[in-house]
C-alpha cells in the first residue's frame, strides 16, 4: 500500500497562503500510475473532507478500474470511490472543546462538514480554504450533535499560537492537530490518518509493514509511524522531519514522485 497526503505532498503550496495549487504534476501522476499498474493499493489520506478529495482522486486516475479506498477528515471518515460510499465514520461530542478554544480565541471561525455540499460555518472562511458551499450557522447549532471533525481557524493568530493553546488546554475528550497556519482540527480520541489507514489495511489484507506513507504536516505524524516506511516531504515541519524514516525532495520538486519511484 502507498498512503499519500494531499496538500503539501501531492499539491504544492501557494507561497504566502494556506492554500495549495489545484493540479497534480505529471511526474507525480505518472509515479502513482506505475504503482497502480504494479498492483499496489494507492490510498489518499487527508484532513480534507470526502468531497474535497474527489478531484484529486480523479486527477490521479484512482478508481478508473475499480473503487478505491480513501481516508478523509484525518481518519474520521473512510470511504470507497467511485461512487462515494462511506464505510467507516467516527463522531464525537465537540461542544466543550470548541467552547474552550473560543474562550481564548473569541473571533475564531468554526466549521463542520456538510457532506456532499460543503461546510456549515460560524462565519465565512478565507477564500480557497474550504471546498464547496459555506452555510452560515450559529456555533451552538454546529456542535449540537456529534460530528466527525471540527475546524477552528483564526486568521489573526499563528500556528504556534494554536500549538501552545492545545498544550495549555489539553482539550479533554478530543484529539487535535494544528495545521500550517492557525488552523486547528478537532477529532474523536484515538482517530487519526493512521487509524483510518489501519481500517483500510485490514479490509485489504495488507500488513502495515508493507505500507509506504508520505506526508508533510503534523496530522501525518501517526501515519508515518504506522507505516513500514514513513517519508517526510522536504519542506515538512520540523516535528515531521524528525519523526520520519526518510526525507524526500520538497513538493515543489515532486518529492512524492521521487520516493514512489524508488519502488516503482
Amino acid at each position: 500500500m502507498v498512503a499519500l497526503d494531499i496538500d503539501g505532498t501531492l499539491l504544492s503550496w501557494v507561497e504566502g497562503s494556506g492554500q495549495t495549487h489545484g493540479e497534480v504534476t505529471e511526474p507525480v501522476r505518472a509515479a502513482v500510475r506505475r504503482a497502480l499498474d504494479a498492483g499496489c493499493h494507492v490510498v489518499l489520506a487527508s484532513g480534507r473532507s470526502p468531497h474535497g478529495m474527489l478531484p484529486v482522486a480523479d486527477m490521479l486516475g484512482l478508481g478508473a478500474d475499480e473503487p478505491v479506498w480513501i481516508v478523509a477528515s484525518n481518519g474520521a471518515v473512510v470511504f470507497r470511490y467511485p461512487p462515494l460510499e462511506v464505510v467507516h465514520e467516527h463522531t464525537f461530542e465537540a461542544a466543550d472543546a470548541v467552547a474552550a478554544v473560543l474562550r481564548e480565541h473569541p473571533r475564531a471561525l468554526v466549521a463542520v462538514e456538510e457532506r456532499g455540499d460543503g461546510y456549515r460555518v460560524s462565519a465565512p472562511f478565507p477564500d480557497g480554504e474550504l471546498s464547496g458551499t459555506q452555510h452560515i450557522t450559529p456555533v451552538a447549532d454546529l456542535v449540537a450533535e456529534p460530528v466527525s471533525r471540527v475546524i477552528i481557524r483564526d486568521p489573526e493568530a499563528t500556528a504556534q499560537d494554536f500549538v501552545d493553546l492545545g498544550q495549555r488546554l489539553g482539550l479533554h475528550g478530543t484529539d487535535y492537530v494544528v495545521g500550517w497556519t492557525a488552523w486547528l482540527d478537532l477529532a474523536p480520541v484515538g482517530v487519526s490518518k493512521a487509524s483510518g489507514l489501519d481500517e483500510v489495511a485490514r479490509d485489504l489484507g495488507v500488513d502495515p509493514s508493507d505500507a509506504l506513507a508520505i506526508g508533510d504536516g503534523r496530522n501525518d505524524l501517526e501515519m508515518l509511524a504506522w507505516a513500514g516506511r514513513g517519508v517526510a516531504m522536504g519542506q515538512a515541519v520540523p516535528e515531521v522531519l524528525a519523526a520520519a524514516d526518510a526525507v524526500t525532495h520538497p513538493v515543489t520538486q515532486d518529492g512524492a514522485a521521487t520516493e514512489i519511484g524508488r519502488f516503482f
